[in-house]
């Protein structure tokens, strides 16, 4: 094992931080503690918020990225969850193993509060990785550990979807996509909202039900509502923000769910009233990321189901600015890819 790994860092910048690739010593694991030979790492919309300060946060010196999977190439003392040569995936939350959520746990976010996985050996709590499925790649297994949980814990988690019911997803994003093949994989109809004609065609060919281009229909709400038979939408996955929340609230089926994911359209409050919420007895939940636990079952559905991620493209580890660009460009369709 080589004395100096490479990693990508935040630096800072005038208004945001800028990306530096330096050298750091290969951490020797402590007790509780793997080293990961990081394979891959793949891109979230959170990584342009941090990059570019749009939320404030002080990252300066840190590792980006919460997503990425490799093979443990060394444990610390009393490690017995993981060994040598295992394939695994680091958890976004590295505390959040099982249960309700607790705040404790934003203090072990990788890529924010800690370093995450734009490095060539990340070290991790031995309870904060899991397996990865045995059919799928390390780019592939590296596009999960925040999208498409986001995705899983909203629909299946909060939100208990069923087979028949109606899932809407805003966009191609990486939640989006993960959403759209999960809700596919239940045999459950999905629309998808999007401003390019070919990303909702691959949408389709995916196996959306309905598709509208909300350049086209911008009261996108309204032709929603119109082609669910005036009968709303079981579950929305919400990744728009304050800026959507309220066309989502008005076509959102009575007693459904919307899943509040996203702030594509920034952080401020909704634009319209809530009471389309109370009126139509429906359910709205805060979703971020997922536990452990939940990571787990995921894995189990997608081998079971034989679902792989949607790759948009693949970076090698030098061309990590490049990638933060085509992310920050919203031309991908599903997730940004970097091998390491």
């Amino acid at each position: 094992m080589a004395d100096l790994m490479r990693c990508w860092q935040l630096a800072s910048a005038e208004q945001a931080y800028r990306l530096e690739l330096v050298q750091r010593t290969v951490p020797t694991p402590a007790a509780g503690r793997v080293l990961v030979r990081v394979r891959a790492a793949s891109l979230n919309y959170r990584d342009h918020i941090n990059l570019n300060k749009l939320a404030g946060r002080e990252v300066s010196g840190r590792i980006p990225l919460s997503d990425g999977a490799g093979e443990v190439v060394a444990v610390g003392p009393g490690v017995t969850r993981v060994k040598v040569g295992d394939r695994v995936a680091g958890c976004f939350f590295q505390s959040w193993t099982c249960g309700r959520f607790d705040m404790r746990h934003h203090q072990q976010d990788l890529g924010g509060t800690i370093d995450g996985m734009l490095t060539e050996y990340a070290d991790l709590s031995a309870d904060g990785v899991v397996a990865i499925p045995s059919h799928l790649s390390y780019q592939e297994a590296a596009c999960l550990p925040c999208a498409a949980l986001t995705a899983w814990y909203a629909l299946m988690n909060r939100g208990g979807l069923k087979s028949a019911e109606s899932v809407l997803v805003l966009g191609t994003g990486g939640v989006s996509v993960f959403a759209l093949q999960f809700a596919v994989a239940l045999g459950c109809p999905v629309f998808v909202i999007s401003k390019s004609d070919s990303k909702l065609e691959r949408c389709r060919s995916l196996g959306a039900v309905q598709t509208v281009n909300y350049k086209q229909f911008p009261d996108w709400d309204r032709e929603i509502w119109k082609l669910s038979g005036q009968k709303g939408i079981d579950h929305i996955l919400e990744v728009g923000g304050p800026g959507t929340l309220g066309k989502s609230l008005m076509c959102v089926a009575p007693g459904g769910h919307i899943a509040l994911i996203g702030v594509l359209t920034g952080f401020g409050p909704p634009q319209s009233s809530l009471f389309s919420l109370v009126g139509r007895n429906a359910n709205i939940s805060g979703i971020y990321v997922g536990s452990r636990t939940d990571f787990e079952e995921m894995n189990k559905f997608l081998e079971v189901r034989q679902i792989r991620p949607v790759i948009d493209k693949t970076f090698r580890f030098e061309e990590a600015p490049a990638a933060y660009a085509w992310l920050a460009s919203g031309s991908h369709f599903g997730k940004i890819v970097i091998d390491v």
